[in-house]
């Protein structure tokens, strides 16, 4: 019985995994021919580590070093120990450090709404690029829920949708919105009375599918009645906006996402920008870590927001 019991010990003592901890510090210990210096370069004390060398000689069955005057050598079993840790720790960096590399050269995933991708970002990306040369981000359309089994780094999204708990958010600017249209459109779309600009009969109200309440929040917001104006419906969002440009109605357009043709000449805002309540968000799997790519990809779409 006792003979049993012993022989099922044995068994799982053999079976069981050496700790990387002891390992590491016979290994530095061996290197170092001191426990002392061991400790100091591992940053434990000198009784850490000859605790672990301890248990790992316990583990093993064998001594792996003889202590005599305050010196450590090494037995002939702590050689052969001491030659395969060293292969097998070299092994292990030469790892680690091409996985780093990997992260490194790996590009930055980020998914960002197609409207605001097509009109605010891809048109920045040369300033990115210019600011951020080490960093290769690479850009995909999409709103709404994702995944990052999908290989996404991070998400760009408007707030318009619950994301659940399980993800980091970082709040990167407030949506501020206004109807817009074609300069050379505003006698026909926009009337002035006592001085303040009114949406008129004929203006065309542009709507999308995937903004279908863009205008009536506006309308609630400003204690606008649009009752009686003409309407025309895209499937998209980015299409009441080129609409707009082409002249064909009045769109709600998002200040980020217009600001350009605003600038340039191609639309009007008339009423102005005004926050909507909502804003936009960058999402990630887990807390940005600071100074890292993505840590620095955020501070530059704040900056570049607020530009």
């Amino acid at each position: 019985m006792k003979t049993d019991d012993f022989g099922e010990k044995n068994s799982r003592k053999i079976s069981r995994p050496l700790s990387l901890g002891g390992l590491r510090c016979f290994e530095a210990a061996a290197r170092l021919e001191s426990f002392t210096q061991a400790a100091n370069s591992l940053n434990l004390t000198h009784g850490a580590v000859s605790r672990a060398v301890r248990a790992l000689e316990d583990e093993l069955g064998i001594a792996l070093f003889e202590r005599r005057h305050r010196r450590v050598y090494l037995t002939a079993a702590g050689r052969t120990l001491f030659q395969a840790s060293q292969q097998a720790f070299g092994i292990l960096e030469q790892t680690a450090q091409q996985l780093r590399q990997q992260a490194q050269d790996a590009p930055l995933v980020l998914s960002c709404e197609p409207t605001l991708l097509m009109r605010w970002l891809i048109p920045r990306l040369p300033a990115f690029q210019l600011a951020h040369p080490d960093i290769h981000l690479q850009l995909v359309a999409g709103g709404g829920p994702f995944s990052f089994h999908d290989g996404i780094s991070a998400a760009l999204r408007r707030n318009d949708f619950d994301w659940g708990d399980k993800l980091h958010s970082q709040w990167l600017f407030n949506e501020q919105v206004g109807p817009v249209c074609k300069p050379e459109m505003l006698p026909r779309f926009i009337a002035l009375h006592a001085g303040q600009p009114q949406l008129s009969r004929d203006a065309v109200l542009l709507h999308s599918a995937t903004r279908p309440d863009a205008w009536r929040h506006w309308a609630q917001q400003q204690s606008v009645s649009l009752e009686g104006c003409p309407e025309q419906r895209f499937d998209h969002f980015y299409f009441s906006l080129q609409a707009a440009v082409a002249g064909i109605g009045v769109a709600i357009g998002p200040w980020q996402q217009v600001r350009d043709d605003v600038a340039g000449g191609l639309l009007s805002a008339p009423f102005g920008f005004t926050s909507d309540g909502s804003g936009y968000c960058l999402l990630t799997q887990q807390e940005i870590r600071p100074g890292s790519a993505l840590a620095r990809l955020a501070d530059w779409l704040k900056l570049s927001a607020d530009a």
